[in-house]
């Protein structure tokens, strides 16, 4: 009887286990499709704010009335309900047609000539520099000797329209990701640093060589704003049970692209850093007359996750150094199941003048966990002499040219 009943149990319990698999993957499947959709309303808080994609603004800015790219030919015209669902879903953004292999439509090229060119010179050199701190804060420096292969797309933009048209030709030499031998890869594009806009190719199934041939086009963009973009191409392998792999990518800032004609780019794929930890923006204040060291944590973006549900609980553990010494702890509240927190927390310490250069402030992200010891998801130390890096030099020294005043500045954080 016993037998019986231990027999009922496990069937049971093995029942159970199959349906919880079943569920899972139809999650999983389900939350793959709804992300090729899924477009979100930029905040007026965050940094991409003013780089949104809606027309509207740049009509505000320009002055001049938005015109949409010349009409597709009828035999590209024609889409499945999926597509149509996929415009609805843009709802303004982006506009996205996929033409025939081979065929292209006439576009504009000619330049607007009303700015001054004095003007558009700064204009040319602030948009250069800021692509290029932009491309240093994506971009690890470290070069990769591995191959994980090349893409071919090109470039040209409408003048006329302000309109840049991007298109995602082939891949070559892909690696493969799957136990067949081969990858399902499809290709991600963002134009940073706006990284909740992103629009994804279709995916090409057990391919090494997939040939995409799609035409993605973004409006409204005046070729100012848009130089001050960097273009990301990132090639993934479709999982349908698991995450998908990041097979590589490749930064193109756009101020070092020439726009007078149609441009073509074989670029090497580049394998993604796997430290990313994310990045932090703070800020310091030193007010020499009352030696008050303030340092405060805005909020932080894009970090790690640590946790099987794919997110984490971060909060930051701030330590107050005088050479190897630690003197003095401060803590944030823990945020739960999220990898952007908001934590607005302001932490005051008492640093003689005499003294502000040889204290340091070492800054940990971690991710809290009920059961087991708490992870350090990254790290960045805040020092005049040692940071942990160019940047929170940098900051430091900003911090103590200016006194009372508060200097504010992104950070990526580094692994351990």
């Amino acid at each position: 009887m016993a037998s019986l009943i231990l027999i009922a149990c496990l069937a049971i319990l093995g029942l159970i286990i199959a349906i919880a698999l079943f569920l899972a993957g139809g999650y999983l499947w389900w939350r793959h499709k709804r992300s090729q959709l899924q477009f979100i309303e930029p905040n007026e808080d965050e940094e991409s704010s003013s780089y949104s994609l809606r027309a509207a603004q740049d009509i505000t800015e320009s002055g001049n009335p938005p015109s949409k790219p010349p009409p597709v030919p009828v035999a590209q015209a024609i889409t499945t309900p999926l597509q149509n669902n996929i415009n609805r879903k843009l709802n303004g953004f982006l506009s996205l047609r996929t033409p025939l292999i081979g065929r292209s439509a006439a576009q504009s090229k000619t330049p607007n000539t009303s700015t001054s060119g004095n003007a558009s010179d700064g204009g040319a050199k602030d948009a250069a520099n800021k692509s290029i701190s932009m491309t240093d804060m994506y971009l690890d420096g470290a070069d990769s000797n591995e191959n994980v292969g090349q893409i071919h797309f090109s470039l040209e933009y409408d003048f006329q329209n302000t309109t840049l048209i991007l298109k995602v030709l082939q891949g070559k030499e892909l690696p493969a990701k799957d136990l067949s031998g081969t990858s399902d890869p499809y290709v991600r594009v963002t134009l940073l640093p706006d990284k909740k806009h992103r629009l994804e190719t279709k995916i090409k199934r057990r391919t090494l060589n997939p040939r995409w041939n799609e035409t993605f086009y973004f409006e409204g963009f005046p070729i100012q704003k848009l130089q001050s973009r960097v273009l990301h191409l990132h090639v993934f392998d479709y999982d349908r049970f698991s995450r998908d792999d990041s097979i590589g990518e490749v930064f193109l800032p756009l101020c070092q692209v020439d726009f007078a004609g149609k441009q073509s780019f074989w670029k090497a794929l580049k394998p993604p850093a796997k430290d990313k930890c994310g990045e932090l923006l703070s800020s310091l204040c030193y007010h020499p007359s009352n030696s008050v060291l303030t340092l405060t944590l805005i909020k932080a973006r894009n970090l790690k996750a640590k946790d099987i549900n794919g997110k984490s609980d971060p909060y930051v553990k701030v330590w107050l150094q005088f050479g190897d010494k630690r003197v003095e702890k401060r803590k944030t509240p823990i945020f739960t199941c999220t990898l952007n927190p908001v934590f607005n927390e302001s932490f005051s310490f008492n640093v003689p003048w005499e003294k502000i250069r040889e204290c340091s402030l070492d800054v940990m992200v971690m991710d809290f966990d009920n059961i087991g010891r708490n992870e350090l998801i990254g790290r960045i130390l805040l020092a005049g002499k040692n940071g942990s890096g160019a940047s929170e030099t940098k900051h430091w020294q900003d911090m103590i040219s200016k006194p009372r005043q508060t200097v504010v500045q992104w950070h990526r954080l580094k692994p351990e």
